[in-house]
C-alpha cells in the first residue's frame, strides 16, 4: 500500500471538519439572504427540522377522496383523508412528532385532532395536547406518560387539504380533451411533500408499508404503487363514487408514494410476470402514443433484472404521462410519472430527439426501482449517489434496447461536458456533504442540481472503467441483496466493491473508499498537464476564474488519485496509468517526434494540458486526418482547450485553433463541443463588434457541413441512418440559417409558408422541426408568430407542443416577445410547469435577454411567494436571465437584486444566486482580457474588416 493511501486514510478525520465548513459556509449565505435571526436556537423538539428518533413507522393506512370539482362555497378542490398510521417506539418518549404541512385537521370527539391506541393489549397514554408547528412542518403531541420501549401504537387522524395546481404532493391537473376541461388528480411526494397529502414519519430512512384505498367519481380510474385489489361502486353523503383498494406496498419511503385519479387509458403487456401498463390520455393512447414507450419498457426492465442479478420485487410497472408535472418523471415504485413530452412518442409527428429522451427517461425511472427505491440511501446529503448513478446507467439501459444508437458516447455531451462548465466554479460543492448541512426543505431541493445527476454519473462511470464492469455489477449486486429494502450510506457502497475486488484480486493503488473520497468529499475536479518533452506529470484543481478564491479547505489539498488512459501516436496504451501525487515523472510519456493523447475517451473525470509542441503536432494530426483521434477525444480538445483558455492556462488563440479542423468533420460529438464552446462567446459578444466576424467565420465553418447533409438526404428529401447524423444534420441547418446562408433561410422559410397554406398537413420532416419552426418565425413577422401560437394552443402532441413554445421565443419582435412573457404568469396560456422554458427560451434570444431579465425582476416577488412556488425553477430562471451578464452595469443590477430580495431569500436557487454573481465578474474579466484577440483571430480568417457598432447599454 502506498504512501498515498495512507495519507488519505488519515486525512479521512479532516474530511468532515471541512464538510462541516462548507455546511457554516452554505448557512451564513442562507442566513444573509433570509435575514435569519442569531436568537433563533432550537429549544424544543419541535423546533428541529429533523425526526428524533423514538419513533418507527410500520405501516400507513390511509383513504383519501379527491373532489375533482370546486366547492361550491370556497371555489377551492379539495380532498379529505383518513389515516392511521402504526408505529413501534423504539425509546420511551411522551411526545409525538410526525410530519404535517397545510392539512387541516378534524377534532375527533371534540377533543384533540388525533386519537392514539395500542396495537395489541394494554392502553395508550392519553393526549394532553395538540397543535402544528407550520415552520418545521410537524403535528405536534404531547401525552400524559411515556410510550413504552417495544410497545406498537397506532395514531389516527382525519384531515382536509388543497387540491391546488403547485405541482406538490396531492395536487390537480388540467387539460383539454375534445374541447371538454378534465381534472386530473396526481401526486409528487418527493422529496418532501407527502407530509402535505397526510401526517407522515417524511424521511427516507423511514420505511413502511402503504395501504392505500382511493375514492373517486364513477367513470375515472384510480392508481397506486401496488396493484388495484378491489373496486367497488357505492354511495357515500349521497354521491356515487368508485372505492379501488390496492395491494399493499412493500417497505418504502414516504417520498415514492404516488396516487393518480383520472379518466385515462392504457395499452398493456406482460414481461414474464410483470403486467407493464402505460398510461396517457385517450386521444395519446389512441394516437399511439404509448406504444414506444411500452414496447421498451419490457427490454429495459430485462436488462436490469441481468444487470442487478436481481429480480423486479414488484408484479407491475405503471408508468403515466401527466400534463403538469414539476419534474421530468419520479421513480415513484411500481407508478412512475412523467411528464407528456418524457414518455409519449408519436410515431407521425415526434424526433428521433424524443424517441432517445423517451428512451433514456425510463431507462432512468426503472434503475431507481432497485438502488433508490429496493435500496435508499439515509438522508439527502447524498443524493448524488441515487441520482448519479440512475443517470449513468440510464445510457446503458437505453443502449441495450437500442443498441444501434450508440447512445453511450453522448453522456459526454448531456452529462460530462455540462457539468464541468459548473463544477469548475469555485461556488460548486461537493458530491457529498454533511448530513447536518442538509435539514431545510430549500435545501434538500437545492441537492438536485446537476452536480447530483451529471458528476455522479460521470465518476460513476470513471469507477466502473478502472474496475471494470464486471467487477462494478458484481458489487452492486452484493450491496443491493445485502440492504434490500432498507437504508444505507454511502460508504456502504464502496465497501460492497472493495470486497469484490479484493476477491478478483483487482490490481488497485488504493481501496474504493480511499480513491473514491477525493472525487465524492472535495469540489471541483483536477487538470491534468502533460509536458512530453520531459515526461513530468501534473495536476491541480481546475477552476473557470483564476482569480476565485477557494474558501473551503480540502483534507486533500485538491490533490486527486487519477485513473489515466492515453494513447501515443493512434496507439492506446494498455494499462491504467494511476497519477498519486500532484507532480511526478513518467518516462514512457516523452513523445520525441509523435503525440500522445490523454484521457482516452474521457472515462476519467479531468481536463488535460500539454505542452506547445504536444498541441501543435495534434493540430496536424486533426488538419491531416482527424479520424485517427478518437470521435470523443476530438469534442474533448475543443472542450479542455476553450475552457483552459477561460481559466488563463492557454491561449485562446490556441481554443479557437481547435475548431478550424471543423471544415472537414462531419460528426455530431465534436460539432456539438464546439457549438457549445463557441456559444460563450455568443452570449459574451454578440452585442460588440465581434458579432459579425464570429458570424462569418461561423458560415464558413458550417457552408460544408450543411453541404454535406444536404448530399447525404439526397437534397433533404429523406432521413439519415445512424442517431447521430440526424442530430447532426439539425445542427447544420440551424446554424446555417442563423449564419445567414441564404439557402437554408430560404429552405426553412419556405417549408414553414408551405405549413401556413395547408395547416392540416405539416410536412416538415419532424426531426428539422425545431430548427425550422426557429429560423422561419426568427425571419417572419407577427403573422408567422401568430400561426405558430395558433398551433402551439391546439397542438394533441406534448413533442410538438414543446418544439413551437421553444421557437416562439426565437422572434426578434420585442412586443410579441413582450407578450409572451406575459403569459407565463397566466397557467391558461401556459402551463405553471413550462414557465421557467419560456422565460429563459426568451433569456437566450439576442433580443430578447434585457426583456426576460426586467420580467423576471419585475415579478421575481409574486413569482416566488404567490405563483406557483412548486412549480418555478427558480435556479433554472436565475441561471438562464443572467447567462448574457458581462458588464459592470449587469453586475450591478444583479447585485441590487440579491440585496432587494435578501430577507425573502432565494430558497432553493440560493445557490444558483451566488454562481450568478461569481460567473459574471469572471465573464467581465474574460471580456476585457479577450475581446481584442477574439476579434482579431476572426477578422484574420474572414479576412473582414473591423467593424465598430453602437450597441445600446455598451
Amino acid at each position: 500500500m502506498g504512501k498515498s493511501c495512507q495519507v488519505s486514510r488519515l486525512c479521512i478525520l479532516f474530511a468532515v471538519l471541512t464538510l462541516i465548513s462548507i455546511a457554516t459556509l452554505v448557512t451564513l449565505w442562507t442566513i444573509t439572504l433570509t435575514g435569519g435571526d442569531d436568537d433563533d436556537h432550537v429549544t424544543d423538539p419541535w423546533d428541529s427540522y429533523r425526526l428524533p428518533t423514538a419513533l418507527v413507522p410500520d405501516y400507513y393506512n390511509i383513504t383519501l377522496w379527491p373532489r375533482l370539482s370546486p366547492d361550491p362555497n370556497t371555489g377551492l378542490y379539495i380532498f379529505t383523508g383518513k389515516s392511521t398510521v402504526e408505529f413501534e417506539c423504539v425509546k420511551g418518549t411522551d411526545l409525538i412528532l410526525i410530519h404535517s404541512n397545510k392539512l387541516n385537521y378534524t377534532k375527533l370527539d371534540n377533543t384533540h385532532i388525533a386519537s392514539l391506541i395500542t396495537s395489541g393489549d394494554g392502553s395508550a397514554p392519553s393526549i394532553k395536547s395538540s397543535w402544528l408547528q407550520p415552520k418545521t412542518q410537524y403535528l405536534v403531541i404531547q401525552l400524559n406518560s411515556q410510550l413504552f420501549h417495544g410497545q406498537k401504537y397506532r395514531l389516527y387522524t382525519e384531515f382536509t387539504g388543497e387540491l391546488a395546481d403547485d405541482l406538490a404532493g396531492f395536487y390537480r391537473s388540467e387539460h383539454e380533451e375534445g374541447g371538454v376541461r378534465k381534472i386530473v388528480a396526481t401526486s409528487q411526494m418527493h422529496p418532501t411533500h407527502a407530509r402535505k397529502t397526510f401526517p407522515c414519519f417524511d424521511e427516507p430512512a423511514m420505511k413502511a408499508a402503504f395501504y392505500i384505498t382511493l375514492i373517486h367519481p364513477r367513470g375515472t380510474v384510480a392508481l397506486s404503487n401496488g396493484m388495484e385489489k378491489d373496486i367497488v361502486d357505492t354511495t357515500i353523503d349521497g354521491i356515487e363514487v368508485t372505492k379501488t383498494t390496492f395491494e399493499p406496498t412493500r417497505n418504502m419511503s414516504t417520498y415514492l408514494l404516488a396516487i393518480v385519479v383520472s379518466d385515462y387509458i392504457y395499452v398493456n403487456a406482460t414481461q414474464g410476470d410483470i403486467l407493464v401498463r402505460i398510461w396517457a390520455s385517450r386521444t395519446a393512447i389512441e394516437q399511439g402514443q404509448g406504444n414506444y414507450a411500452l414496447n421498451v419498457t419490457g427490454p429495459i426492465l430485462d436488462f436490469f433484472q441481468l444487470y442487478y442479478n436481481i429480480s423486479y420485487p414488484l408484479c407491475k410497472a405503471d408508468q403515466i404521462a401527466l400534463p403538469d408535472f414539476y419534474f421530468g418523471a419520479m421513480e415513484n415504485w411500481g407508478l412512475v410519472t412523467y411528464r407528456e413530452t418524457n414518455l409519449l412518442y408519436d410515431p407521425v409527428t415526434s424526433s428521433v430527439r424524443n424517441k432517445e429522451t423517451t428512451a433514456t427517461i425510463i431507462a432512468h425511472e426503472l434503475a431507481h426501482m432497485w438502488f433508490g427505491n429496493l435500496v435508499t440511501l439515509h438522508w439527502w446529503n447524498e443524493v448524488w449517489l441515487n441520482e448519479g448513478f440512475a443517470s449513468y446507467v440510464s445510457y446503458l439501459g437505453a443502449n441495450h434496447t437500442e443498441p444501434t444508437w450508440n447512445v453511450k458516447d453522448l453522456i459526454i455531451i448531456d452529462d460530462i461536458h455540462r457539468v464541468f462548465a459548473v463544477d469548475a466554479l469555485a461556488s460548486s460543492h461537493p458530491l457529498s456533504s454533511n448530513e447536518d448541512s442538509v435539514v431545510l426543505p430549500d435545501q434538500i431541493n437545492e441537492q438536485f442540481d446537476v452536480i447530483s445527476y451529471s458528476k455522479g454519473a460521470a465518476v460513476l462511470r470513471m469507477l466502473s472503467d478502472f474496475l471494470s464492469e464486471p467487477v462494478f455489477v458484481q458489487g452492486l449486486n452484493s450491496y443491493l441483496s445485502h440492504f434490500a429494502y432498507r437504508n444505507t450510506a454511502g460508504n456502504d457502497l464502496w465497501h460492497h466493491l472493495q470486497m469484490v475486488v479484493k476477491s478478483k484480486n483487482v490490481p488497485l493503488p488504493c481501496p474504493v473508499e480511499d480513491i473514491m473520497n477525493r472525487w465524492v468529499l472535495q469540489i471541483g475536479f483536477p487538470v491534468v498537464t502533460i509536458d512530453t518533452t520531459t515526461g513530468k506529470v501534473s495536476q491541480k484543481h481546475f477552476l473557470l476564474d483564476p482569480a476565485s478564491n477557494i474558501t473551503v479547505q480540502s483534507p486533500y489539498n485538491y490533490e486527486w488519485l487519477i485513473p489515466v488512459r492515453w494513447m501515443k501516436s493512434g496507439e492506446v496504451q494498455r494499462d491504467i496509468w494511476w497519477l498519486m501525487k500532484k507532480e511526478v515523472i513518467n518516462l514512457e510519456m516523452r513523445s520525441g517526434g509523435s503525440w500522445v493523447l490523454a484521457n482516452i475517451n474521457v472515462t476519467g473525470y479531468y481536463r488535460v494540458n500539454y505542452d506547445l509542441g504536444n498541441w501543435e503536432r495534434l493540430f496536424t494530426q486533426l488538419n491531416s486526418e482527424h479520424q485517427i483521434i478518437p470521435v470523443i477525444n476530438r469534442a474533448q480538445l475543443m472542450d479542455d482547450a476553450f475552457n483552459m483558455a477561460r481559466a488563463q492556462v492557454v491561449s485562446t488563440t490556441l481554443a479557437l485553433r481547435t475548431t478550424s479542423y471543423l471544415l472537414a468533420e462531419t460528426e455530431y460529438i465534436p460539432w456539438q463541443s464546439a457549438l457549445d464552446n463557441l456559444h460563450y462567446y455568443y452570449l459574451m459578444l454578440d452585442r460588440t463588434e465581434v458579432y459579425q466576424p464570429l458570424q462569418d467565420y461561423m458560415k464558413k465553418l458550417v457552408t460544408p457541413l450543411f453541404q454535406h447533409f444536404k448530399s447525404m438526404t439526397s437534397n433533404w428529401t429523406r432521413v439519415p441512418d445512424r442517431l447521430t447524423d440526424q442530430y447532426n444534420q439539425v445542427n447544420a441547418i440551424r446554424m446555417a440559417c442563423r449564419t445567414g446562408i441564404t439557402e437554408c433561410q430560404n429552405l426553412t422559410t419556405s417549408w414553414f409558408k408551405q405549413w401556413i397554406d395547408n395547416h392540416q398537413h405539416n410536412l416538415i420532416e419532424p426531426n428539422l422541426r425545431s430548427a425550422v419552426y426557429c429560423s422561419a418565425i426568427a425571419a417572419g413577422d407577427e403573422a408567422e408568430w401568430e400561426f405558430g401560437w395558433s398551433q402551439f394552443t391546439n397542438a394533441t402532441v406534448a413533442s410538438e407542443a414543446s418544439r413551437l413554445m421553444s421557437a416562439l421565443a426565437c422572434t426578434g419582435k420585442i412586443q410579441l416577445l413582450k407578450r409572451y412573457l406575459s403569459y407565463t404568469l397566466n397557467s391558461t396560456m401556459i402551463r405553471k410547469q413550462d414557465a421557467t422554458t419560456v422565460i429563459t427560451s426568451v433569456a437566450s434570444n439576442r433580443a430578447g435577454q434585457s426583456l426576460a431579465w426586467d420580467f423576471v425582476r419585475d415579478h421575481w416577488e409574486y413569482m416566488f411567494t404567490d405563483y406557483g412556488v412548486g412549480s418555478f425553477s427558480f435556479a433554472s430562471m436565475i441561471s438562464g436571465v443572467t447567462a448574457r451578464f458581462s458588464t459592470p452595469a449587469d453586475l450591478q443590477q444583479l447585485e441590487e437584486f440579491v440585496k432587494e430580495h435578501s430577507v425573502a431569500g432565494f430558497g432553493p436557487a440560493t445557490l444558483a444566486v451566488m454562481q450568478a454573481l461569481e460567473k459574471t465578474r469572471a465573464n467581465i474579466n474574460w471580456v476585457q482580457q479577450n475581446k481584442q484577440e477574439i476579434l482579431d483571430w476572426f477578422n484574420i480568417q474572414t479576412a473582414h474588416p473591423p467593424v465598430n457598432l453602437d450597441w445600446p447599454g455598451l
